[in-house]
């Protein structure tokens, strides 16, 4: 019997769940109480003094002059795009591998995913791939960028920023100056992440969507999102979307939908925000005592930690290591007490639904390896460092 079966009988001697929100939500309560309470006697549950407080609060920090509050990280993605006129016979550039909302939220709008494939360090869609695209598939007509296999045009980029690092947006930009496209940030991972050159997630696009899913470093009670802008003009007629294209009320210019944000999300998201750099130092000593822990273990020839990119300002949303064996060592992780999670294993050019754009197996290698091999373990800010250690011990028993 191997090592790792024979630890695999024995009852966990630690538990370290993924994430551990009823920690964060203990510390808050004293705050967070009154307030919701305060909504409710009130009884203003919709765009009020919390939606409009924590929107500034929120622009100021992504460094940018407006965000605009919406009901879900998804929504955020959908309406930047109809705000921006993307829909039927347009095409946008995005990576295979992130959340289905990136490439979802293309369809839904009427407009074509175009996947280019990703760089093996950061798991960020690879500029050089994008370029390769856009110079060996596409070609000027009449003014237009279009893409010669689908006759379609070419109209926006929208990298994602995945597990809290940005991509390479020096690089990115460029290509989208040169080539005219249009820059839709997912930064739905990211919010207070920065490039090397410190601009900050969300910042540098026409418009930036951020996710407030529970689940992440900024997290709501429920679904909540945002989109941020520079441009006045855009963030004004993405209010006006929101609400059903109507202004004022039951006046209709626009044919929007209903996407916003709500009163106890917004409170709830206020509170939090305070924190934020506080639990992203606290993931960043996590990451760094991780590497320590696996350097000391001499894992590095087995599995490979998650680089960060210099300059750049990592907030680690997930915590993701390659591994081979990937699936066996989740398993015995989970007998040991150990949280984990796949962060994608099914690439978006290969999922079901977006088969009609006609991509197959072998097309995006560096995105299927990544399927193949990546983990997520916890890094959430309460963690203790009993605990980080302990989860690399039981990777060093997996591989013996």
């Amino acid at each position: 019997m191997s090592q790792h079966a024979k630890s695999a009988q024995s009852p966990p001697r630690l538990t370290v769940p993924l994430l551990d929100l009823k920690r964060q939500y203990q510390a808050l309560a004293a705050e967070i109480v009154p307030i919701v309470e305060n909504i409710f006697v009130n009884q203003q549950f919709i765009l009020g003094r919390y939606v409009l407080e924590f929107e500034q609060a929120a622009a100021a920090y992504c460094n940018c002059a407006h965000a605009i509050g919406v009901s879900s990280g998804t929504d955020a993605l959908l309406l930047a795009l109809m705000s921006l006129g993307l829909g039927s016979g347009d095409e946008v550039i995005t990576t295979p591998h992130t959340f289905f909302a990136t490439a979802g939220t293309i369809a839904r709008a009427g407009a074509r995913p175009v996947f280019c494939d990703i760089e093996a360090r950061s798991f960020n869609i690879d500029p050089a791939a994008v370029r390769e695209f856009l110079q060996r598939q596409c070609e000027r007509r009449g003014g237009k960028l279009i893409n010669r296999r689908s006759g379609a045009q070419v109209r926006a980029l929208m990298p994602v920023h995945l597990y809290g690092q940005c991509a390479d947006m020096g690089q990115l930009l460029a290509l989208a100056r040169e080539f005219d496209l249009l820059v839709i940030e997912d930064a739905a991972q990211a919010i207070g992440a920065d490039d090397a050159a410190g601009r900050r997630a969300g910042s540098m696009g026409q418009i930036g969507c951020l996710s407030f899913f529970p689940t992440k470093n900024l997290g709501a009670f429920g679904d909540a999102g945002m989109c941020t802008t520079q441009d006045a003009q855009l963030a004004e007629r993405m209010r006006v979307l929101r609400v059903h294209g109507g202004k004022p009320k039951y006046y209709h210019a626009l044919i929007g939908g209903n996407f916003r944000l709500d009163e106890i999300q917004a409170a709830v998201l206020g509170v939090k925000l305070r924190l934020l750099d506080s639990w992203t130092a606290a993931r960043q000593r996590n990451a760094a005592c991780y590497a320590a822990a696996f350097s000391r273990a001499g894992l590095n020839a087995q599995i490979q930690p998650p680089a960060v990119t210099a300059g750049c300002r990592h907030t680690w949303n997930q915590y993701v290591i390659r591994a081979p064996r990937r699936d066996e060592l989740k398993q015995f992780l989970g007998e040991q007490g150990v949280g984990t999670e796949i962060y994608y294993p099914v690439p978006l050019h290969r999922q079901q639904c977006f088969a009609y754009l006609g991509y197959g197996g072998g097309d995006f290698p560096v995105t299927e390896s990544a399927a193949r091999e990546v983990l997520a373990l916890p890094i959430f800010p309460e963690l203790e460092p009993e605990q980080i250690q302990y989860v690399v011990d039981r990777i060093a028993a997996f591989y013996g």
